[in-house]
């Protein structure tokens, strides 16, 4: 059952000393880069604790899909736990939604932070359990990150200051001024959620997009299923992240500006977010409001509260 309509729950920010969990919901990853994104979050002052299973391997994938969902339940439910990051995306996020334990999800509101794949658990989390989640780097990203990226993950993790992007090299692609909460993620698992019972309703929202390595003619393939599924119906505006390896960026804006033509919606491209070399934290479930006149993207209210 979703819970979309009702007023967002907001997890608490991190004090020094806090413990971080980690879990490896998708993908199996390389332990040096995991070990040294480790390293990262414990630089910025705190604990981190993992059970050895993350670093399980069941053929393309970090343990059973039973084996998965269990970490994630039990860090939510752990009360030494105060916000939980993930390993890695790569791909089997969706394969652990029906194992997940909603209600525990629910009754202990932590930071979850995850980009990529991860994007089906950060929908999940808020249409079931509406919960503020944040798309942001995962552990092995942080293995080589951009002091932008450490530093936009920090500002989220340990405060709760009202958050404003304005993208250096923000293109246009459609003017406007647009309102509602922010959702979406990465465009190939989103669409791929469609037609199932975890497929989000996008009414009312600013949707963000961002993918890798995706053929242009992919692009449209999936955003013409999406707007022919009634995905697009009564969305407020667009904002576009990062596209990398997926062809001239024109050619993408081009797909993007031809799939909403006929949408009157303010959309905004160039932000630093998914696959780039920078990658800002950014939550999803809180509103904002999307001025492309001043290239911003401005949230209404913090994303964490004391």
């Amino acid at each position: 059952m979703q819970t979309q309509g009702k007023k967002s729950v907001k997890p608490s920010y991190l004090m020094p000393g806090d413990t971080v969990g980690i879990v490896a919901p998708a993908g199996p990853f390389d332990r040096e880069k995991f070990m040294i994104g480790k390293a990262v979050l414990e630089s910025m002052g705190f604990r981190t604790f993992f059970d050895e299973s993350v670093f399980h391997k069941y053929g393309f994938l970090a343990g059973t899909d039973v084996q998965r969902a269990d970490q994630v339940n039990r860090l939510f439910a752990d009360p030494a736990v105060q916000a939980v990051v993930c390993a890695r995306g790569g791909y089997g996020s969706m394969r652990i939604l029906p194992f997940l334990d909603f209600e525990t999800i629910q009754e202990n509101p932590k930071i979850f932070i995850g980009y990529s794949d991860i994007s089906a658990l950060l929908s999940v989390f808020h249409t079931r359990c509406s919960l503020v989640t944040f798309h942001g780097p995962v552990v092995t990203t942080l293995a080589n990150a951009a002091q932008e990226t450490i530093a936009a993950m920090r500002t989220v993790l340990t405060s709760n200051k009202i958050l404003e992007l304005k993208p250096e090299k923000g293109i246009v692609i459609k003017p406007g001024v647009a309102s509602g909460p922010v959702a979406g993620g990465n465009l190939t698992t989103l669409c791929h959620l469609v037609g199932t019972p975890y497929a989000p309703s996008f009414n009312g929202k600013i949707l963000l997009f961002e993918d890798r390595g995706e053929a242009p003619y992919r692009i449209d393939r999936m955003l013409t299923q999406m707007k022919l599924a009634g995905c697009f119906n009564g969305i407020t505006g667009l904002i576009l992240g990062s596209f990398e390896e997926c062809g001239h960026l024109n050619e993408i804006f081009a797909i993007i500006a031809n799939i909403f033509e006929d949408t009157d919606i303010p959309v905004l491209a160039g932000f630093e977010i998914g696959h780039g070399k920078c990658n800002i934290t950014i939550p999803f479930g809180l509103g904002a409001m999307l001025d492309t006149e001043r290239k911003r993207l401005l949230f209404y209210e913090p994303a964490t509260i004391a």
